[in-house]
């Protein structure tokens, strides 16, 4: 994929994406991030796709204006980490860690969003391998593998081969929360569809999945909001 950049007050980021399936060119504007996608078919002229984007920059815009604004991780800076607030504290330490209400993190600046970054996912592999196979024993099912991504469209997912996908960004929620992702794509193990039968069994792993559903759906985007 390309970075282009769109003229204009203000000017836009795009990303240019080829695709053999692709017939047409289109934009995506996500309102998570404010990440701007043009995809257009794999042997279309980029200067074209851009003449299209460009016709569309005030569209683009106004969404853009009704996105909220990225959080840049910086000292001082607020970041949720397991459903609470932590504040950003440069200390005389080799790691990050939590301690209280401060995410003490190196004095090094320049490596501050990479360092906060690491730990997050670390923190976040530990967590979600931890529940996925709790949940995986409770319903005698095995789990082939576990892997971690920045997704946007979706919280996690599960192969029919056995596979478990989840976004890191979940270490951010309330451990709940992260816990019925975690039942949800294991029960994907049982039923992989979303009929009654899976309902079931993720009713079985996580009884009050309802409420944390509900959880994503009304602060998950706050989640994306972050900028490391």
């Amino acid at each position: 994929m390309t970075q282009r950049t769109l003229p204009g007050e203000p000017p836009v980021e795009v990303t240019l994406r080829r695709s053999v399936r692709a017939r047409r060119f289109s934009l995506r504007v996500s309102r998570l991030d404010g990440k701007v996608t043009l995809s257009m078919p794999a042997r279309a002229c980029e200067t074209e796709a851009l003449a299209f984007a460009e016709g569309k920059a005030d569209w683009v815009r106004q969404i853009l204006r009704g996105t909220a604004a990225r959080l840049a991780v910086a000292p001082g800076s607020n970041i949720p980490f397991e459903g609470r607030r932590l504040v950003v504290t440069p200390a005389p330490v080799s790691a990050v860690r939590v301690e209280g209400t401060a995410l003490l993190v190196p004095t090094d600046e320049a490596r501050l969003g990479a360092r906060i970054l690491a730990f997050l996912k670390l923190a976040a592999r530990q967590r979600l391998q931890a529940a996925s196979q709790a949940h995986a024993a409770t319903i005698g099912r095995r789990i082939r593998r576990i892997t971690l991504r920045d997704t946007r469209s979706r919280w996690g997912s599960c192969t029919a081969e056995g596979g478990l996908m989840f976004s890191w960004r979940l270490i951010m929620a309330p451990p709940e929360v992260l816990d019925y992702v975690a039942a949800h794509e294991v029960a994907h193990l049982v039923e992989m569809n979303h009929s009654p039968a899976f309902w079931a069994v993720v009713a079985r792993l996580a009884p009050d999945y309802e409420r944390h559903r509900a959880w994503l759906r009304r602060d998950g985007a706050e989640l994306h909001r972050v900028d490391f």
